[in-house]
């Protein structure tokens, strides 16, 4: 894989991971227009182990008060307590779309990297994102998350294997049916994302271990890594700060245009 490849990937990679846009739809689109060979999955451990880095970073304080008081350091509190509840429901979040991953992870690699499904999922959710961007109230901080909360968010999770669905825009979605601020829902998928990227750099680091890397891919995949991580960190610093104040409506009309130029190449493409 050539370098300059790679840097453009991550760069995709690091933008889409967490902007609710889909970054499985923009690592498929992206070669498919270019012409460009599949990265493989040498490339895909490096990417997503440079936005693992980047959502571990940014959010290592809240995580390590977490675990703490779910170990029982300051029990007392209500911080403690509050910050204790959070971690179980997002352990309980994760549940399924762990189980989706490992049941159907490789039919849907296998089957569903379509442009024209990518190109409807974009849509759909897209017009699912802008109705629950205006439906509700969205006054629920991440402090006041339920269970009922975590188990929606975590089943939205779970269709996000679907390409073009994207990860934080249904988990983000889901959080903002379920009446969060724009805000809470980002952080709630964030944090929901974590453990999951975490489980996926695991198993295709284990894959990794039986086919080797290539002396040709030691420099793309020390670039991806770390372009994909900065490039990460930056979009989630910017997407809670943005959403502090903004609602999804440019996400919303992104998803949308870009489903429809999906399409429309697509077609254009099976009849000339």
């Amino acid at each position: 894989m050539p370098l300059y490849q790679a840097i453009v990937l991550a760069i995709v990679q690091g933008l889409t991971e967490f902007l609710p846009v889909s970054s499985t739809a923009h690592l498929v689109l992206f070669p498919w227009l270019l012409g460009w060979n599949d990265p493989g999955l040498t490339f895909d451990v490096a990417l997503h182990a440079g936005t693992l880095v980047a959502v571990a970073v940014y959010f290592r304080r809240l995580w390590f008060r977490m675990v703490g008081a779910a170990l029982g350091h300051g029990a007392s509190t209500d911080t403690a307590r509050l910050e204790r509840r959070l971690f179980w429901f997002l352990v309980i979040g994760t549940i399924p779309g762990a189980i989706v991953g490992m049941l159907l992870e490789r039919a849907v690699e296998e089957k569903f990297r379509q442009p024209w499904l990518i190109g409807m999922s974009l849509i759909v959710v897209g017009i699912l994102m802008w109705a629950g961007d205006r439906a509700e109230s969205h006054e629920k901080p991440l402090e006041r998350t339920s269970l009922a909360d975590s188990l929606w968010i975590g089943a939205a999770q779970a269709f996000a294997i679907v390409p073009g669905v994207s990860r934080s825009g249904a988990t983000m979605t889901a959080g903002l049916f379920r009446g969060l601020t724009r805000e809470a829902s980002a952080r709630f998928s964030f944090l929901l994302a974590t453990p999951i990227i975490t489980g996926a750099v695991l198993v295709k680091g284990f894959e990794l271990r039986h086919t080797g890397l290539a002396a040709d891919m030691r420099l793309p995949f020390v670039a991806g890594i770390v372009v994909s991580g900065l490039v990460g960190y930056l979009v989630i610093a910017f997407l809670m700060r943005y959403l502090a104040h903004r609602t999804f409506k440019i996400f919303v009309i992104y998803r949308v245009a870009l489903g429809v130029i999906v399409l429309a190449t697509g077609w254009f493409l099976l009849h000339a």
